[in-house]
């Protein structure tokens, strides 16, 4: 297992089977930064066009479709002071009558204080400069190259990976993307300091980091969708519209686990399901909506783990 630092000098906006910036072996360990959303690095210096410019993607040594690439977020440090964000609420998420009564877009900035692990509200109102909240840092883009020689824009998501601005997949997160094409080519960006369920602005608190992560390859792995395990949770997420095709798909993909890892049928897996899972509204400001099904660690789903190790 070999530690590998790598600068990048290039960036995509969008996910695709391009060729790798570096190839690692199963286990190896990555330190690298990625830029904000905006393509703003950790000088403040715009190194690529806006929209999720991602760092990658690296191969993984025998990925093949088929398998999956498992990535451990073992580490997020912001590397600037400041993040930024935009308001009001987005159209998605109010009523429809209240629309019109939204104010204006505007973007404001924020003071990120790793320190004291908060995220403070630069300006704004008298009545609420200075707003402060825990530093939360998470990837709101992540994912390997979709199937089919396909490039899809970092603006949206699927069974790829993506998108997805799920705010659980943070340091300490294991999460397991589907191989569609040899190596797997992960790539990974759009970092924020903090946000809440849903990126119901349309934005984190956009800032730029330096990520330490670990891939794993699993051969023959069966999910079809992003499957993500950590200290106390095992979770899947997956991507659609209306809302309703994301849970379902999200649910669907809990199910096969379940039914796989514990060897139970569909009946007996309801049981469970039935009375345990949890939703979150992971992403509802993207082209494609997000939802993740939850289920806590207990003594029936310790065993279900994505490298095998229950």
């Amino acid at each position: 297992m070999t530690l590998h630092r790598f600068v990048p000098t290039k960036y995509s906006n969008v996910m695709a089977p391009l060729p790798p910036v570096l190839t690692v072996a199963s286990g190896d360990t990555i330190v690298t930064t990625t830029l904000d959303a905006a393509g703003f690095d950790h000088d403040g210096v715009q190194k690529a066009p806006r929209g999720n410019p991602m760092t990658g993607p690296f191969a993984v040594e025998g990925a093949e479709p088929g398998d999956a690439i498992i990535v451990s977020i073992d580490r997020m440090t912001p590397n600037r002071a400041t993040g930024w964000t935009y308001s009001p609420l987005s159209q998605q998420v109010v009523d429809p009558k209240a629309v019109a009564d939204l104010p204006k877009s505007e973007r404001f900035e924020w003071a990120i204080d790793a320190g004291k692990g908060t995220v403070s509200l630069i300006g704004g109102s008298e009545r609420i400069s200075g707003w402060s909240f825990p530093l939360t840092p998470m990837i709101g883009c992540f994912g390997v190259a979709p199937a089919g020689g396909q490039a899809i824009s970092t603006a949206t998501s699927g069974a790829y990976g993506g998108n997805m601005d799920y705010r659980r997949f943070g340091p300490g997160a294991r999460i397991a993307f589907p191989v569609s094409e040899k190596g797997g080519l992960f790539f990974l960006g759009d970092g924020h300091a903090c946000q809440g369920d849903g990126e119901i602005v349309g934005t984190g608190i956009e800032t730029s980091f330096e990520i330490e992560f670990t891939l794993h390859l699993r051969k023959n792995a069966p999910g079809r969708w992003p499957r993500c395990e950590t200290a106390t949770e095992i979770i899947t997420l997956a991507s659609g519209r209306p809302l309703d095709q994301p849970l379902q798909f999200a649910t669907t993909e809990m199910l096969r686990w379940i039914v796989e890892d514990l060897g139970v049928d569909a009946l007996e897996a309801s049981h469970l399901l039935g009375q345990m899972v949890r939703y979150d509204v992971a992403n509802v400001f993207n082209p494609a909506y997000c939802v993740a099904c939850r289920l806590e660690k207990t003594d029936i789903t310790r065993t279900m783990s994505l490298l095998g190790e229950g």
